[in-house]
């Protein structure tokens, strides 16, 4: 054996084991490039040819029967299965064929596994994300979700067919099948389970209801007393049109109520990076009843604001077996239809918004943490060690202390600026539920009482459920599980040593907000006040929309012999009560006098502004300038590094703007001088238009509000290829709540008729998640442009052969 052979052998076998191993450069991860730039089995079969179908029949494990499954134009699949239990088989492969890595991809994300796929990022930040994830007790919630499917069996059935059929479509693949995330990342699909149905559950629950701001209003009430608290942060806006709205018709006796109130507290905490919800994840629906109809029958419409993002985060489906034909979409992830219509009826939901986490402070008896203070005795804590996978490093053990009230969070281990002192972090969706069940029967209901009976097993997060039915109801209810609580109770802090500090019950499910065919015609929601003050239980929240659900009940109001397309235009309605109201009031502070000519030239659009944030509108980047300037010099006082604070709302910020001219935050606290709001609201103009006039010279093109506003649509993993730029209107206080990065994630307009549904919705992106695919983002200009796709839904599989593009039948195997 020759010398050069045995170089030529080493070469080659070095880059054998180089193009098959992952690298990381920087913060970029390479795939092996060998199997990836593989023709036959890398990144270039993830490339689906224009008329991709699957084959004609496909054997699959677990199945009874053979199921059809008709894939329509857009790629919706419409399933028809004998029996429920296929059904649900059908739908988990299905869904995993076009969303596998998105759905695991989002479970990791809840659980706090990132780093296993990802390392641990830049200073940790993904680590630390996936310790925050653990702490919070993430994983804890989803475990007792689970055990409350178990319990039963419908529940269970259903969790365990549709984890069946997402299992059988991962056993079907080779490393060439893989979408194309697994490839780049290189990494492989693990097996699913319920847990990981009952994570992705939780993780929306967190998504829409694990904000609170118990710690910035206990540092306020310290910092500005009880006084200013009231005027900064009311519990109750008095901007009225609560979503249920019948003074002294609530007919009956309170449960649970106590009037007592307990001791405030008296502290600063110091934690960072503590955060409020994302102000503009909110939704909107409604039903209108057949009165003020053209067609005579009801119509309902739902539009849920959240993170618009690739793949997207909803997946339409028809579902038919015996006893359910139903269609409208399901989370990737869990089984069942979330927000949609069948032959009778038809739902969708917008976020209640209420405050269901609690803060409780914790003694511990010393530093071991194994006992903490409750009514007078020392009670034994619980100790849970997370085990951290990193990718490319070692392994991080981290123990969580847990209580009685939940989790600690943060300690002299994780967020250590508080030292010595400990908060336990009680939230509602640590409860055991029963969530899966409430869509089971949704998706069944024939009428009102089959509605209601199905929300008898909704406890969290909290929704505003909406309803209309074939025979011409029309109903709205708040539904959650939520406590009776005593004033103040959830805005701060609790002492964590008395167990009275708790709830002292929970509202009856009777007594939720909820309203059937009012007088007006209609009923609707838009994350306002749930109430009005006549509601006998003490409601409070993080904060509540008071700008959209107003304009949405004055189109309503105002309007009869409506129609589907006058939904569809309420819907991309762009008008903002916000700037309305606000405006006139800034422009008046101005003096015209001391402007530019470009000053004057923006001062005079803004003049003339119809308070429509449209696409080609000229005037909104300069108002949405000068109001982000001024809320910032206003509540200086409140950006604080210290401790943790929040800005009023936007609706309570303008109201005092117009009725409290002499409120002592309008003077900015690193200036000798004293400043007035006319100061403030001047300065904020003058630093609206520097924004403006340097945006301007760095894109080189007319100022238009789409341009400025420049949605973006966001693949999971924040690669620019797969995400994209669109031109859209709206603004978050708009019934059209569009903004950069959130937005309407489904419009779904649903007339109820006796002889069939006839549904309408778009949404911004495609059915498939995988970028080689021409349905990957086939819906996104559709979206953005404001037109709907008409809902196929059939009766038959055979049905509308020519808006069939294949069928596939998924047989026993």
């Amino acid at each position: 054996m020759n010398l050069k052979f045995l170089i030529s052998l080493a070469i080659t076998l070095t880059l054998i084991w180089a193009l098959n191993k992952s690298w990381e450069v920087g913060s970029i991860r390479i795939p092996p490039l060998g199997k990836f730039l593989d023709p036959a089995h890398g990144f270039w079969q993830n490339i689906e040819p224009k008329g991709f179908r699957l084959p004609e029949s496909l054997n699959i494990p677990g199945l009874q029967q053979p199921v059809t499954v008709a894939f329509d134009s857009i790629m919706i699949p419409h399933i028809f299965a004998q029996n429920d239990a296929d059904l649900y088989v059908a739908q988990g492969y299905v869904t995993a064929f076009h969303r596998l890595w998105q759905m695991e991809f989002q479970t990791h994300a809840a659980a706090g596994r990132l780093a296993e796929i990802l390392g641990s990022g830049p200073e940790d930040a993904i680590l630390n994300y996936d310790r925050n994830q653990r702490r919070l007790g993430m994983v804890y919630a989803a475990e007792n979700a689970y055990r409350g499917m178990e319990k039963d069996p419908v529940a269970k059935m259903v969790a365990e067919k549709y984890a069946e059929g997402i299992n059988a479509y991962i056993q079907s693949l080779s490393y060439k099948d893989l979408p194309l995330e697994y490839k780049i990342l290189d990494y492989k699909p693990e097996e699913w389970t319920m847990l990981k149905s009952a994570l992705l559950l939780r993780s929306m629950a967190q998504t829409l209801n694990s904000g609170d701001k118990d710690i910035q209003m206990t540092n306020a009430l310290k910092l500005f007393g009880k006084e200013m608290l009231e005027v900064l942060y009311p519990d109750r806006e008095p901007m009225g049109d609560p979503i249920v709205d019948k003074p002294g018709g609530w007919n009956f006796e309170p449960a649970n109520l106590n009037d007592s109130v307990h001791a405030l507290p008296d502290e600063l905490i110091a934690i960072s990076g503590l955060t409020t919800p994302e102000p503009n994840i909110g939704s909107n629906n409604w039903a209108v009843s057949g009165s003020k109809t053209q067609s005579g029958y009801p119509i309902l419409c739902n539009d849920p604001h959240l993170s618009i993002t690739l793949p997207s985060i909803w997946y339409a489906i028809q579902l038919n077996a015996p006893g359910i034909n139903t269609m409208g979409v399901s989370l990737p992830g869990a089984p069942g239809i979330i927000i949609g219509f069948n032959d009778s009826i038809a739902w969708g939901v917008t976020n209640a918004q209420r405050d269901l986490v609690d803060w409780y402070r914790i003694t511990f008896e010393n530093n071991k943490k194994e006992k903490y203070l409750l009514d007078g005795e020392w009670k034994d804590t619980r100790k849970v060690v997370e085990e951290f996978t990193i990718r490319g490093g070692e392994v991080l053990f981290d123990t969580v202390v847990y209580t009685h009230w939940g989790p600690v969070p943060y300690d002299e281990h994780f967020r250590a600026e508080n030292e010595r002192k400990h908060y336990a972090f009680r939230w509602i969706a640590h409860d055991e539920s029963e969530e899966l069940l409430t869509f089971y029967k949704l998706n069944r209901a024939k009428n009102h009482s089959d509605y209601m009976s199905a929300l008898d097993h909704f406890s969290s997060p909290a929704q505003n459920f909406v309803f209309a039915s074939v025979t011409g109801d029309i109903a709205m209810r708040i539904q959650g599980k939520f406590p009776a609580r005593k004033k103040y109770e959830g805005k701060f802090v609790l002492d964590g040593s008395r167990s009275t500090q708790g709830p002292i019950g929970y509202i009856p499910f009777e007594h939720n907000v909820m309203d059937k065919n009012p007088e007006r015609g209609f009923v609707s929601s838009a994350n306002q006040y749930p109430a009005d003050s006549t509601y006998p239980y003490y409601i409070n929240a993080v904060s509540y929309e008071g700008h959209r659900n107003r304009r949405i009940n004055n189109v309503l109001r105002e309007k009869n012999n409506l129609t589907v397309k006058d939904m569809m235009n309420l819907q991309l309605d762009n008008y903002s009560i916000k700037a309305e109201e606000i405006l006139p009031t800034l422009l008046q502070a101005v003096d015209e006098t001391t402007l530019s000519p470009e000053e004057k030239e923006a001062y005079n659009s803004l003049k003339v502004w119809d308070y429509y944030y449209h696409k080609d509108a000229q005037a909104p980047p300069y108002f949405e300038g000068w109001w982000r300037n001024l809320v910032v010099s206003i509540w200086d006082e409140i950006r604080n590094d210290s401790v943790s604070l929040s800005y009023p709302t936007s609706w309570n910020t303008s109201y005092l703007i117009r009725t409290q001219p002499d409120l002592p935050f309008y003077d900015v606290q690193s200036t000798p001088e004293k400043e007035t709001i006319t100061d403030l609201i001047r300065q904020a103009f003058k630093k609206s238009m520097e924004e403006v006039e340097a945006w301007k010279k760095e894109n080189t093109k007319p100022l238009r509000w789409a341009d400025y506003k420049d949605t973006y649509v966001e693949h999971l993993t924040r690669q620019a290829p797969f995400s994209f730029h669109v031109e859209h209107g709206g603004h978050g206080d708009a019934v059209n709540a569009s903004s950069r990065k959130h937005g309407p994630s489904w419009r779904m307009i649903v007339s109820v008729e006796p002889d069939g549904p006839k549904a309408f919705a778009t949404y911004p992106g495609g059915q498939s998640g995988n970028p080689g695919s021409v349905h990957y983002n086939s819906m996104l200009d559709r979206w953005a442009n404001g037109t709907y796709f008409r809902m196929l839904f059939l009766r038959q599989a055979d049905q509308s052969a020519d808006r069939i593009l294949f069928s596939t039948t998924l047989n026993p195997k």
